[in-house]
């Protein structure tokens, strides 16, 4: 049987192992109102697509230890200095000087609230979320901007207090590894692989 494939970078180039594209059977497609002439066939992919995360790397990986980051702007010249940034911003959107990596965790369990929602009963194509999907934009006491996410249980109402819980066990390294719940929710509560 074959391995999984994964990326690895060593001497600053990517390096693949292991099988990417598991290539199957081609099917003939039939017409079945020309008596079953041949049209055409299968050709089933599955599509490796690398994301690199650069200056982002950071924020990911800290979700998967329980922390989220934030940006800070703190150019003395610029219009928006001290201002946090929550999604996570390489560079200052104003003065686009490079932002100052801070640990706002405390600062979303203290102050988290739910700006806006919006449940979704169907997705599309690739969907990874169980629905109904409870989407939420949740603000924060001191940071300028909001962040969209999904409510991991409950039910969402405007002005909702909500903390953060993030995907320990098996983390994705993506987004996905950060979801709110409503303030007080007990652990128990919680799906499993999910902590606070």
């Amino acid at each position: 049987m074959s391995q999984y494939g994964q990326v690895q970078v060593k001497d600053n180039r990517y390096k693949f192992r292991g099988d990417f594209h598991r290539l199957e059977q081609h099917m003939p497609i039939r017409n079945a109102d020309e008596g079953w002439k041949l049209v055409g066939v299968t050709k089933p992919r599955d599509m490796t697509y690398v994301h690199t995360y650069g200056g982002e790397a950071i924020f990911f990986e800290s979700l998967s230890q329980g922390k989220l980051l934030a940006t800070k702007c703190e150019n003395p010249a610029c219009e928006a200095n001290g201002s946090i940034f929550q999604p996570f911003r390489i560079y200052c959107p104003d003065c686009l000087s490079k932002g100052t990596v801070i640990d706002m965790t405390d600062l979303a369990k203290k102050s988290a609230t739910v700006h806006t929602f919006m449940v979704c009963e169907r997705s599309g194509a690739f969907n990874m979320l169980d629905k109904p999907i409870r989407f939420i934009n949740i603000e924060f006491e001191n940071v300028c901007t909001i962040l969209f996410s999904y409510l991991l249980v409950g039910e969402p109402h405007m002005g909702m207090r909500v903390v953060p819980v993030f995907k320990y066990h098996n983390p994705t390294y993506t987004i996905l590894d950060l979801s709110w719940v409503p303030a007080g929710t007990k652990a128990e509560s919680l799906p499993e692989g999910f902590g606070f």
